[in-house]
């Protein structure tokens, strides 16, 4: 299969737009709902972030597309651990770490194995009786890149392997694996269609699944009916589809997520991949770009790098 430069676009916007949005919501993190008329702009982040610097959403998301830019397969247990390894050395320094990522994280020793960091999930989950944060979710967007030309089987399969590195709980995969389809399907058709990914979840699963997206394709939902406890995954996964469905334009998408509200960055992340892939890169205002910067010293154009590689180093793929 060859990509077209529409698709090819597109692909890149998954990445771009999703690292805008987290460096836009980063200065209202854990703030109010604000109005439509409320302007949002660029600014320094909640925990210190610079202006136009992007948060752990982002940074967390750049070993997964670092990995698929070499063309590694996720079916590898050392590639796996090899993140891991870049998120434990990320996280010595960062500004900010999720909780449940930070405490499996801190569990594992420099050259843990994949089976290691996935029983430090477990643990965590098991002594908490929960971990549905939505720290799976703002990472998970560049896996659809490397599984454009391969079964969606595949794709689901590998969202939920790399979502129970950190995140245990169901849901995380389920919603990974939806997510990664849909930006699968956007980057491929240009169209928004979470719903048409259901039948590649358990059946058991499948209709709480199908609910809960219906909430947010609700005539005019917006990710404000979700900030309460938009830190779970499933509230963050309701209000960025809120976010992209009831957008105009790509940058409308993000500037709703954040006026959301609460984990305004992490929200608009989840949105931006989704809203990307369907807009594509050049749709997102240009004089967003030279802002764009952040772990591990990237700007957007080496994103935009990666994220071709990514695409044309996949198994079975080439592009125009």
């Amino acid at each position: 299969m060859t990509l077209t430069a529409v698709q090819l676009d597109r692909a890149v916007g998954a990445v771009v737009a999703s690292a805008a949005g987290d460096a836009l919501g980063s200065q209202y993190e854990f703030g109010p709902s604000l109005s439509d008329d409320t302007e949002v702009k660029f600014g320094r982040g909640h925990f210190g972030h610079a202006v136009g610097e992007w948060t752990d959403d982002t940074s967390m998301a750049v070993p997964i597309l670092q990995a698929l830019s070499r063309g590694d397969s996720f079916e590898d247990p050392a590639v796996l651990a090899r993140i891991v390894a870049e998120w434990r050395e990320w996280a010595r320094d960062a500004l900010d770490v999720g909780s449940q990522t930070r405490a499996v994280l801190g569990m594992l020793d420099a050259d843990a194995s994949e089976e290691a960091a996935v029983a430090a999930s477990r643990a965590v989950h098991d002594r908490s009786g929960r971990s549905g944060g939505n720290g799976s979710l703002m990472r998970t967007g560049p896996l659809a890149l490397g599984y454009l030309t391969r079964d969606a089987a595949d794709l689901a399969a590998a969202a939920g392997r790399v979502a129970r590195l950190t995140h245990w709980e169901q849901d995380n995969a389920d919603a990974c694996a939806l997510w990664c389809l849909a930006i699968r399907h956007a980057i491929l058709t240009g169209a928004v269609d979470v719903r048409a990914q259901l039948p590649w979840l358990p059946v058991e699963r499948r209709e709480r699944w199908a609910d809960l997206i219906d909430e947010a394709l609700e005539p005019g939902a917006h990710p404000r009916d979700f900030a309460k406890d938009n830190g779970w995954i499933v509230r963050a996964f309701q209000g960025a589809l809120a976010a992209t469905i009831g957008a105009v334009s790509l940058a409308v998408a993000l500037e709703r997520a954040v006026r959301g509200g609460n984990d305004t960055d992490t929200v608009a992340a989840i949105a931006g991949s989704l809203a990307g892939a369907s807009w594509g890169a050049s749709a997102l205002p240009a004089e967003w770009m030279p802002r764009l910067h952040g772990w591990p010293g990237l700007r957007a154009d080496d994103l935009s790098a990666l994220a071709r590689l990514a695409v044309a180093n996949a198994p079975d793929s080439a592009h125009a």
